[in-house]
């Protein structure tokens, strides 16, 4: 309906200015709005304001020569009015919200679908935990807001790929692998010192047994350089393998699983290290070799090599993000921890140097989930090794709340996750008030067909009883779910479509404690059974897209 109001309002400006009332053709983005208060209309626009300065005319002179100009063919308008300085305000015939019910039906599972991204390749990175330990609830935020941006986009347009870059090379690995080693040490009676900045989590000790079972005494008298990278190997593997697991319980499933060893082993990062030497990008100082960043903006250079000749996480980091490019994505995205922030003008610089435009490349930033148990915080200690991970958090409260709740804010905003508030069965839980409605209705349509109610079809009889204020208020709610998609989209921000169905719930809750579906009246029940019905597959397309369930029951 918005984008309807705009088309008038473009004709009704262009048409002005060819009658004479305006003195100059309006060429600008006309904003709509939905007013804040009932009483204004159902839409408002400030275009006459926009316009004053360009026409040279009072603001409510120009509204006064749009709204003169407006040519409502199909009797779209129920009335127009000036209000304040110069604001035009619509009040829309409640006939023509009737046809969003029937777009809603005859486009079902793809309401709400565009064409924004028109094919564009988009590769979208997430979650990307090192393969040293079990993924925790601040990895299954990413997750969930990876996994939702891919699927909205994938909705909208673009050709998406979602991957996982497992970074299985480098310091940390080592450290694993050292871990490991002592543990496994330690179970021969050996009196070992284990250092702190080691893993402590006890998984790894059972990483340590499984490794005496199979290898028995063999890597006690083995030289480091040797038994080190085994252990490392060993446990990264079966920590990746879990951490697939764990995804996929949590409904997460990547195109792609990319290793950061086989830069290594292919050359790809000698060979842009060595491209961007060639080219001035990288210079040597103090022994090391330093990437220009600060010519990119960035506070610093960056070193790619250390004076050792080992090279940094930045260096595969260039490789990695020039060979995502040379895949033939047209845009990068990443989902990086809060943590991250000021790693990314330094990854901004070195896509920019490959000869990218950076704008090519954006980062999410998803903020610390705090745990709570009852209102009261979850004490938690990553150096202990005692942190509740995802799949704790899964198997206690379910796949659905977990995910539904990580998306209930703006993923730069730190989330509170009571798992005692997530296990309810009541309104206060935001995902059981939202599947809630898909249950309802589902319970309504069954009650529907022991009446006689079924397969109801477009009835123009039957919707033109829809004219009670909640229901209008319905309508109002399913015409702004497309909208709700594509910024959604634009703006990556897959909290757009939690609030929308959480909305959309408080208006139907209100509409069905106040009215009936099914009562005495046929024709009523079956425009009422038809809208219902629209509703409920609202709930469940955005449901899906977050990666959440409808259940029919509950």
């Amino acid at each position: 309906m918005k984008e309807k109001i705009k088309h008038l309002i473009l004709q009704a400006s262009n048409a002005a200015y060819l009658n004479g009332d305006l003195p100059s053709k309006a060429i600008f983005e006309i904003e709509v709005d939905v007013p804040k208060i009932a009483s204004h209309g159902d839409f408002s626009t400030n275009m006459a304001m926009i316009m004053a300065s360009s026409q040279k005319m009072p603001p409510r002179k120009i509204a006064e020569a749009v709204i003169k100009n407006i040519i409502d063919r199909d009797k779209i308008l129920k009335k127009t009015e000036i209000a304040g300085p110069g604001f035009i305000n619509f009040f829309i015939n409640t006939s023509s919200w009737l046809p969003v019910i029937r777009k809603v039906h005859n486009e079902n599972i793809r309401y709400g679908a565009c064409n924004i991204g028109k094919g564009k390749k988009i590769q979208i990175e997430f979650v990307s935990s090192n393969p040293t330990g079990p993924l925790h609830v601040g990895h299954g935020r990413g997750a969930a807001v990876g996994d939702a941006v891919a699927n909205i986009l994938q909705f909208c347009g673009y050709d998406v790929q979602k991957e996982y870059y497992i970074n299985d090379s480098g310091r940390q690995i080592h450290t694993l692998g050292k871990s490991v080693l002592l543990r496994y040490k330690a179970l021969f009676g050996e009196q070992i010192e284990y250092p702190e900045d080691c893993y402590q989590g006890d998984y790894v000790s059972d990483y340590a047994t499984e490794i005496k079972n199979r290898e028995g005494e063999a890597l006690l008298n083995q030289e480091e350089e040797m038994s080190i990278p085994f252990c490392a190997r060993f446990a990264a593997k079966r920590i990746i393998k879990n951490i697939r697991q764990d995804l996929e319980a949590f409904g997460v499933h990547f195109d792609n699983w990319y290793s950061e060893q086989t830069l290594y082993d292919s050359g790809k990062v000698d060979a842009v290290i060595d491209d961007f030497r060639n080219k001035k990008m990288i210079y040597e100082k103090d022994g090391a070799l330093w990437f220009k960043t600060t010519k990119y903006g960035d506070e610093k250079d960056r070193v790619v090599v250390r004076k050792n000749g080992q090279t940094t996480y930045f260096a595969s980091d260039i490789a990695y993000h020039q060979d995502k490019f040379d895949r033939g994505f047209d845009r990068v995205i990443d989902v990086w921890g809060a943590d991250h922030h000021g790693y990314i003008s330094r990854v901004a610089s070195a896509v920019e140097a490959s000869g990218r435009d950076r704008n090519q490349f954006h980062v999410i930033l998803v903020h610390l989930v705090n745990l709570l148990r009852g209102g009261e915080p979850v004490a938690m200690s990553t150096r202990a090794g005692e942190f509740v991970t995802l799949r704790d958090v899964v198997d206690e409260v379910g796949r659905d709340a977990t995910r539904f709740i990580f998306l209930t804010r703006h993923y730069e905003s730190p989330l509170d996750f009571d798992l005692e508030l997530a296990k309810r069965k009541t309104n206060d839980n935001p995902v059981f008030y939202v599947q809630y409605v898909h249950a309802r209705i589902s319970s309504i349509i069954r009650k529907g067909k022991e009446d006689g109610f079924d397969n109801i079809p477009w009835d123009e009889k039957a919707l033109a009883t829809l004219n009670e204020p909640e229901e209008i208020n319905l309508m109002k709610a399913m015409d702004r779910y497309p909208e709700t998609l594509r910024s959604s989209a634009t703006y990556m921000e897959p909290h757009r479509v939690t609030f929308y169905l959480m909305d959309l719930a408080s208006i139907f809750h209100a509409y069905y404690n106040k009215h009936r579906v099914l009562t005495d009246d046929p024709v009523l029940s079956k425009g009422r059974l038809y809208m219902v019905r629209a509703i409920q597959k609202i709930i469940r397309n955005g449901l899906t897209l977050l990666g959440v369930s409808a259940p029919d029951k509950m």
